[in-house]
């Protein structure tokens, strides 16, 4: 079952999911990982409090970029609530390899998760084990 979601991975940052930016963007928010060099930019726009569309922009390892495809995909249609609500495992489940033995490639599979919290919650920082 890991090489079918490996191979998702691979598809995923081959060929991202709403890869791009757009036009009048509600929230606009970039996160860093500086240990690895990897960014993800989620843009999105928000009508009568539900995502109606996202993109995303950034450059970095299979992970992260792959994470940032599905995580979009998951947005479109999404009360924000909801996604104020969605957690980091719902995320790693999504992406279905497991990383939790390897610190540098989370916080990589959830630079697109804080991205997307901190552009909602309006805050500078959230830490990583607050997603």
């Amino acid at each position: 079952m890991d090489d079918l979601y490996q191979q998702q991975i691979i598809e995923h940052a081959r060929h991202p999911h709403n890869f791009g930016t757009l036009d009048g963007a509600t929230i606009v928010h970039e996160e860093h990982n500086p240990l690895c060099g990897d960014k993800v930019r989620i843009e999105l726009i928000i009508e009568a409090d539900v995502i109606t569309d996202v993109r995303f922009s950034g450059q970095g390892c299979a992970i992260s970029q792959a994470s940032a495809s599905l995580l979009t995909d998951e947005l479109k249609g999404m009360r924000v609530a909801t996604a104020k609500a969605y957690h980091k495992d719902d995320l790693l489940e999504l992406i279905g390899i497991p990383l939790n033995k390897n610190p540098t490639r989370l916080r990589c599979a959830l630079l697109s998760l804080k991205a997307l919290k901190v552009g909602l919650y309006g805050v500078g920082h959230i830490h990583d084990d607050d997603l």
